[in-house]
């Protein structure tokens, strides 16, 4: 009996789409005619089911830890989808929302980095306000196409600007305009195409530091309704559902190839990172590890003068690893420093009791990215892989020279003069 009706359902859907494409509706009334009908709905549906195959296809690990957290991913993108494109689409009225966060994950996320984005109009003006938190730094960068868009592989920056080349005034207020023209002593480039604004706030002790608090208005919202049209929702659920399936066909696809070169740290192609948004400045290393029993994993590096630096591991799909829980990345604030002023930093499933360890959580593969951020110079950072055993010989070099970390005071960044 279900088949028939379903069946029966599919027969008149197909009827009504014919009839809305011989009557030539409007697209604000044929989106009217999907919503009444449950078009609009089933296509949404049709798309997360389709995301479907971005966890069961592209040689993905067929173990049960891989797959579960992969459909949570999946359940993951559809809330973050929904948040953003449904809740958040109204461009008249823009709302600072966490697209990845704690519990949304994707690309090698950076969890030295607080993420804010909303959807807006390069066609409109749109003004930033607020205070500065004790972070390092922000980067406000727009957008040319948003994550709904070749699933975030095309999105390049418009404009971008950070905290150092800010007017900063008392007590960190900051006033930023958005337009296409400069504009006021704070301009944020858009262009007609901008779709999206992204805010990144770097942490460097996320539990000695305080976020900033801004506020996001369009300066021409007279023409904006306060009700909720059929075209908004049609569009958002689209666009919800081209993040789920898009993304996660582009992330899937990501990590097969970062998994042609396992236990390495090849440089990212910088022009492919900033096509996605990557910040322009960031040199990254995005790859693949893996750890079998009984062995562990050594990364090192000798920094360079730079704003940060990062190292983070994720799993198969290139969501970092819980960092709520135990110590997955590290970064230059976090980091334990050898005399010598590099860096060792061990991945291995059993505590060594050594600086710079990083808790695989019960996984044995997973993507992994390493970053330089405003770096005067790009050092290789190397990895190997040890023999267990061979941890006692770092024991006896930590007891007789002690990592240490650099002396960090979180503070209001200054910018480039104080108003």
């Amino acid at each position: 009996m279900r088949k028939i009706f379903a069946f029966i359902l599919k027969i008149q859907k197909r009827s009504a789409a014919r009839k809305l494409r011989r009557r030539g509706l409007s697209s604000e009334e044929a989106a009217s005619e999907n919503i009444i009908s449950g078009k609009s709905w089933d296509d949404f549906c049709d798309l997360l089911k389709d995301a479907g195959g971005a966890i069961l296809g592209f040689d993905s690990p067929l173990d049960s830890l891989t797959r579960s957290e992969g459909f949570r991913y999946l359940s993951r993108l559809t809330r973050a989808g929904l948040e953003n494109f449904v809740e958040g689409g109204n461009t008249g009225a823009p709302v600072l929302r966490r697209l990845v966060h704690e519990t949304v994950k994707m690309g090698n996320d950076n969890p030295d980095f607080y993420y804010q984005s909303t959807i807006i109009d390069g066609r409109r003006r749109y003004r930033i306000t607020g205070n500065l938190g004790t972070t390092p730094f922000l980067i406000f960068s727009t957008q040319e196409g948003d994550y709904s868009d070749s699933a975030g592989a095309s999105m390049p920056i418009a404009g971008q600007l950070s905290t150092d080349e800010m007017l900063v005034g008392e007590n960190g207020r900051i006033e930023i305009i958005l337009s296409n023209e400069r504009e006021g002593e704070n301009w944020l480039r858009t262009t007609p195409d901008t779709k999206m604004l992204m805010v990144r706030e770097l942490f460097g002790d996320r539990d000695r530091e305080r976020t900033s608090v801004l506020r996001v208005e369009a300066l021409d919202k007279a023409t904006d309704s306060e009700v909720l049209e059929p075209k908004h929702l049609e569009d958002g659920l689209n666009r919800a559902g081209q993040l789920v399936a898009g993304a996660s066909l582009l992330f899937a696809r990501w990590s097969r190839e970062f998994s042609g070169t396992t236990n390495q740290l090849p440089r990212f192609n910088q022009e492919r990172s900033n096509a996605a948004g990557g910040d322009p400045q960031m040199a990254y290393y995005h790859s693949y590890w893996s750890l079998k029993p009984g062995r562990a994993l050594v990364v090192e590096t000798t920094p360079p003068e730079c704003a940060t630096w990062n190292f983070v591991l994720s799993n198969h799909w290139l969501e970092s690893l819980d960092y709520r829980f135990s110590q997955i990345h590290v970064n230059k604030h976090t980091a334990y420093y050898r005399p010598d002023g590099s860096v060792r930093i061990l991945i291995c499933h059993e505590n060594p009791e050594l600086p710079n360890w990083l808790h695989p959580q019960g996984h044995d593969f997973g993507g992994m990215c390493f970053r330089w951020n405003r770096a005067d110079s790009y050092p290789q950072p190397t990895i190997r892989e040890i023999d267990i055993n061979r941890l006692s010989t770092f024991r006896d070099e930590e007891s007789q020279s002690p990592a240490k970390r650099l002396e960090y005071i979180p503070s209001i960044p200054k910018g480039r003069g104080n108003g």
